[in-house]
């Protein structure tokens, strides 16, 4: 399958389980993701970070994107996942990252 079977040049989104999601939410969710687990990001851009991770997170999961793949850093994945759960919708807790080296 190539990307404009799945939406042509001329549309922007789609709907998916009633949840409208546009081009490149995954792209932003990837770019997201990225700036949640450098290092080097502050606190205030970890938090932006997070929430648009937890904006995009129904809009992902309506793709199927989380049954097919998986969130390798534990604590981005346990953040996303207790995002999911909480009966409060907060988003991703904006906590340091741990140093792997």
């Amino acid at each position: 399958m190539r990307p404009e079977d799945l939406l042509p040049d001329e549309q922007d989104h789609i709907e998916r389980d009633g949840i409208s999601i546009r081009k490149g939410t995954v792209g932003a969710f990837l770019a997201s993701a990225s700036v949640w687990l450098d290092p080097l990001t502050t606190d205030a851009e970890r938090q932006r970070a997070a929430d648009s991770i937890e904006t995009l997170r129904p809009a992902l999961e309506a793709l199927g994107l989380f049954e097919i793949l998986e969130v390798r850093d534990d604590a981005l994945r346990s953040s996303m996942h207790a995002a999911a759960t909480d009966d409060c919708a907060t988003p991703p807790a904006a906590s340091p990252r741990r140093d792997d080296s």
